[in-house]
């Protein structure tokens, strides 16, 4: 062999090694399922193999164990080495849940630009022993990692200190069971923290949408870019959590590759971990 054309064959083989281990190293668990992004959220999904498999590629995913999954899917998806965690609305209710006829008077009013949705009276106890005593046991027993917390912007719109500690109690409640990261609910979230409140009792982390992204109608699923100032209030926010060391999902919405591009490069030297959907479903 001329040395020409061995050096040539060294490279490649050396080239071809390295490509090899990266390739190895983005498998995780069994089944050599390659794990490529960090964050996926799939609300809109049934379960199902197709699922399943759409799963393969997220590290921390967030699923509604309500829309069919069992002990089974969600073993099968932490062998492979993902991280689970559950929907649970705890300041709302949908109108097709099967347990909304039970507490539909309770409700305090409409959700705008979610129609089937009201929101609820926290405060109330029985709300409360439906959460923590019912709900997020059954959540619990399928094996998940923990809750993917929405709504407890019910503070936000109504912004009463009965309000502020059914939430409270509802998320300390939560966060002895597992995992804990907060959709949204700021207004509480900070409010809390300025009591000196610890914020290791609620939460693990939260998830935020809309920093970067905007919706602009809901039944079309039509989005924009958020305005500088919203932005860099949620800027501020997700700064103010990170800061103490949980962690921090963004959740975004466009269809736009230029946007996307942007919020890639601002999630990765900011730390944060991201999802990007080009539908409201998040299917």
């Amino acid at each position: 062999m001329k040395k020409k054309t061995y050096l040539l064959f060294i490279s490649v083989l050396i080239l071809t090694l390295v490509l090899f281990c990266s390739d190895v190293s983005a498998y995780t668990g069994v089944g050599r399922d390659p794990i490529k992004y960090e964050y996926g959220v799939f609300l809109g999904v049934n379960a199902g193999k197709r699922a399943m498999r759409r799963f393969r590629k997220y590290e921390t995913i967030v699923l509604d164990v309500q829309s069919g999954f069992d002990r089974d899917d969600i073993a099968t998806l932490k062998a492979r080495g993902h991280r689970v965690l559950s929907y649970i609305n705890v300041g709302s209710v949908e109108k097709y849940r099967d347990y909304y006829n039970d507490y539909q008077d309770i409700t305090l009013g409409k959700y705008d630009n979610w129609p089937d949705e009201r929101w609820v009276d926290v405060s109330r106890q029985e709300w409360q022993d439906f959460i923590l005593n019912d709900l997020s046991e059954k959540i619990m027993d399928t094996g998940v990692d923990g809750f993917f917390v929405d709504n407890i912007d019910v503070y936000y719109q109504y912004h009463r200190d009965e309000i502020y500690n059914g939430v409270e109690a509802i998320l300390k409640g939560l966060k002895e069971k597992g995992d804990v990261i907060i959709n949204g609910g700021d207004t509480f979230v900070l409010e809390y923290i300025e009591k000196g409140d610890p914020v290791d009792m609620i939460l693990d982390g939260i998830n935020q949408e809309t920093v970067y992204t905007s919706i602009k109608d809901y039944d079309r699923n039509r989005f924009g870019e958020n305005s500088a100032e919203e932005r860099d209030y949620f800027l501020y926010y997700t700064e103010k959590i990170k800061r103490t060391g949980k962690e921090v999902f963004l959740l975004e919405y466009t269809k736009k590759r230029s946007m996307k591009k942007k919020i890639g490069e601002n999630c990765r030297e900011k730390g944060y971990k991201y999802y990007i959907s080009k539908s409201l479903d998040l299917r």
